[in-house]
């Protein structure tokens, strides 16, 4: 398959994008980034997925921890904390902020965001055509419990870094994604994909994100080509993360059959379940999404492009289908 469109959040989907292209080396592959993650902190605009993405696959990711910069230190956010500025939650290290003000200052010139992306992917070079999934200012909050024990919406960073997602979520919403528009590209690659990939990222809060842009899920539902997706969710837990409280918020189980009839099969044509999970192949299948379990557990780089393997080849028999 030459054109392969992969909706992506950060740490899952980056590592998946690795693999994938091992599995096809060959493709040109377009990657939707998620930006509902997007916060602005210290006057600066901030893209994680996005530059999750772009780090991993350029070379510059700190493995261990997934995200942020390799060699990277912390003297800038020592000094702002040293000033009494927060927050003090959220880590960015000395080399992240320098991409963060080079793309604060292009937004600041009336660079969109999809041309700023495209700039700062130049020096990476991932390997892959990175767009974010809109232009326009969309924030994914979280509604939760307060103090006083009222309901308050906090922004999702605030809910998954501060307070790891330790507080019930009652309700998602992706603030601006209703009145935005997909960025310039995105579209077009779907339109012209032989096939569309949802990788193990976050049902709700990535993906699930980029499908709340007016436009996409239907020009995915009527791109005529097969969309295949890879649980995040492995013997009724997260791969990694906290997807189960989030999915808990929107009245879905977590196990890796509930995530694939929540994306529905008017969406998903095949799906990808661990073989802890085998037992889920047969309801899949019932609600019409061909299904099949095979390791999912991203340990390394063989087991990675593995799984991508599997995911294309699902494609392949169902566009012969």
């Amino acid at each position: 398959m030459r054109r392969i469109v992969v909706l992506s959040g950060g740490i899952g989907g980056a590592r998946f994008l690795r693999g994938l292209k091992e599995a096809a080396p060959d493709a040109d592959i377009t990657v939707i980034g998620n930006t509902g993650d997007d916060i602005h902190l210290f006057g600066l605009k901030v893209c994680p997925d996005l530059d999750t993405v772009m780090y991993t696959l350029g070379g510059g990711i700190h493995e261990e921890q997934g995200w942020g910069r390799a060699a990277e230190t912390f003297a800038v956010k020592e000094e702002l904390a040293a000033y009494g500025v927060g927050p003090e939650w959220f880590g960015l290290g000395d080399r992240d902020f320098a991409t963060h003000i080079v793309r604060t200052q292009m937004l600041a010139a009336g660079y969109p965001l999809s041309a700023v992306t495209e700039a700062l992917c130049r020096r990476w070079q991932p390997g892959v055509t990175l767009l974010p999934m809109t232009d326009d200012r969309v924030e994914t909050h979280v509604l939760t419990d307060a103090e006083d024990g009222s309901r308050k919406a906090i922004h999702f960073q605030e809910y998954w870094v501060r307070l790891r997602a330790a507080v019930p979520a009652h309700a998602v919403v992706p603030v601006g994604a209703e009145q935005s528009t997909p960025a310039p590209g995105v579209l077009e690659a779907i339109a012209a994909a032989d096939a569309i990939v949802f990788p193990p990222s976050n049902p709700v809060v990535s993906i699930g994100t980029v499908l709340a842009v007016p436009g996409i899920r239907e020009a995915i539902a009527d791109a005529g080509v097969p969309v295949v997706g890879l649980s995040p969710i492995i013997g009724d837990a997260p791969v990694r993360g906290m997807a189960d409280k989030v999915l808990a918020a929107i009245g879905v189980e977590a196990t890796a059959a509930a995530v694939a009839r929540h994306y529905g099969s008017g969406l998903l044509d095949g799906w990808l379940v661990d073989t802890a999970d085998t037992d889920a192949v047969e309801a899949v299948e019932a609600a019409g999404i061909r299904c099949r379990a095979v390791p999912l557990l991203m340990t390394d780089a063989a087991a990675t492009t593995a799984m991508a393997t599997e995911a294309l080849t699902l494609a392949k028999e169902l566009t012969a289908a």
